[in-house]
């Protein structure tokens, strides 16, 4: 379901503005606060949700896990390392918290600089991969590259 805004707690400093892959988060002229100006093309990725430092932006859950009348609040905790998402109920009685760890680079941190970086062979600009893409997802003559190939295992619950 598509975000939106809780135009008391928004202070229209642009962080979800400037993450939004889709490009429909914009910042009203008039009162200075975010708003999606297209919720049906939102892509349901939450970057905007994950960015916002206010909390401001809370998104519409599915019936799978938050019935009719629900809230979503997210929570992002860079000292704990985690998101959690509250879902309370309408009817106040009974709230639900899911937590994840953070898997993401910290704001800012992923700009790299690509002057250094040679540039890559003729024959890699005619090829389908794309830059700096991860050498064990990409197809070679003989087969696919699966894990064992790179010597790689899948290990048994939650590790990060």
């Amino acid at each position: 379901m598509p975000t939106f805004v809780y135009m008391t707690r928004c202070d229209g400093c642009g962080q979800c503005v400037d993450i939004c892959p889709s490009d429909i988060m914009h910042i009203d002229k008039t009162l200075r606060r975010a708003y999606n100006i297209e919720p049906n093309m939102c892509w349901e990725c939450y970057s905007c949700v994950k960015a916002c430092p206010h909390h401001a932006i809370d998104v519409r859950g599915y019936a799978d896990f938050a019935p009719l009348g629900h809230s979503v609040r997210v929570h992002r905790d860079e000292e704990k390392g985690t998101i959690a998402w509250r879902i309370k109920f309408r009817n106040g009685k009974k709230d639900m918290d899911l937590l994840a760890p953070i898997t993401t680079k910290p704001w800012g941190s992923g700009h790299y600089d690509l002057a250094s970086v040679p540039a890559p062979a003729k024959d890699m600009v005619n090829t389908e991969l794309l830059y700096n893409e991860p050498k064990y997802v990409a197809m070679n003559e003989n087969d696919l590259m699966t894990l064992e190939s790179n010597g790689l295992e899948i290990k048994e619950g939650v590790y990060y």
